[in-house]
C-alpha cells in the first residue's frame, strides 16, 4: 500500500536534502506529520521565510535578513583583513572557532569551466573593488584544496599582485591526530610542500 500523495509529495520534497535517501524521507515525513498543529505552522513559516527574508550582504555576499551582514556592521572588527571563502557556511565556520577578527568576502563557488563557473559567475570583481576602496592590507584566500580551489586562488593572486597587500593562504595539511595509512595523496603533497621548520 502507498502512503496518501500528500505524505508522497513531501517524501520527495524532503528527497531533495543532501544526503537523505527515500527511508530518512519517508521517517521525516511521518515525523512532521507527527508534529502538533503549532510546529508544523512554525515549520512551513520557517520554510517559507528563508526564500523570502534572507538575502546576500551588499558588502561581502554572506547572508543575512537586513542590507548588511552583523560582521560588516561590527565596528570593532580589523577593517583591513579579509579572508576570502567559497560560502557562507565557511564564515560561520570561522565564526564558531572565534579566532579570526577580520571581515569576510564570500564567493558564491569556485571557478570549474566544466562545470560552468568561470571568474565572471562569481564575486571576484566586487572582491578586487573592495581591496582598492577599503585599502585592504591583507587577503586571506581561505578555499579548499582542490582542483578548483587552487585555480580560483591562482585567478585572485593574479589580479591583486600589482596591488601592496599582503596575499596568504591558509594551510593545508594532515588534521592532527591523523593516522598517516588513511591520509589521501594530495593531502600529504601539500603537508610536505608546506612543511615548516621545528
Amino acid at each position: 500500500m502507498n502512503y496518501p500523495k500528500t505524505i508522497r509529495d513531501l517524501i520527495e520534497v524532503y528527497k531533495k536534502f543532501p544526503g537523505v535517501g527515500e527511508k530518512s524521507a519517508e521517517r521525516l515525513a511521518l515525523a512532521t506529520l507527527s508534529f502538533d498543529e503549532e510546529t508544523n505552522i512554525k515549520f512551513s513559516d520557517t520554510v517559507r521565510n528563508i526564500k523570502t527574508k534572507i538575502k546576500r550582504c551588499t558588502i561581502c555576499n554572506n547572508l543575512t535578513e537586513e542590507e548588511l551582514c552583523d560582521v560588516c556592521k561590527d565596528n570593532s572588527r580589523n577593517k583591513k583583513i579579509i579572508c576570502v571563502v567559497e560560502d557562507p557556511k565557511n564564515v560561520i565556520l570561522f565564526e564558531k572557532i572565534g579566532v579570526y577578527n577580520g571581515l569576510y568576502h564570500v564567493l558564491g563557488g569556485l571557478i570549474s569551466p566544466l562545470d560552468g563557473i568561470n571568474p565572471e559567475n562569481l564575486k571576484i570583481k566586487s572582491l578586487i573593488e573592495r581591496v582598492k576602496k577599503d585599502e585592504i592590507e591583507e587577503v586571506i584566500l581561505a578555499l579548499k584544496p582542490s582542483i578548483e580551489g587552487e585555480t580560483t586562488v591562482l585567478y585572485i593572486n593574479k589580479l591583486l599582485e600589482k596591488q601592496k597587500i599582503k596575499i596568504t593562504k591558509i594551510a593545508h595539511g594532515i588534521p592532527l591526530g591523523a593516522d598517516m595509512e588513511y591520509i589521501d595523496s594530495l593531502t600529504l603533497e601539500l603537508a610536505l610542500e608546506k612543511r615548516t621548520e621545528v
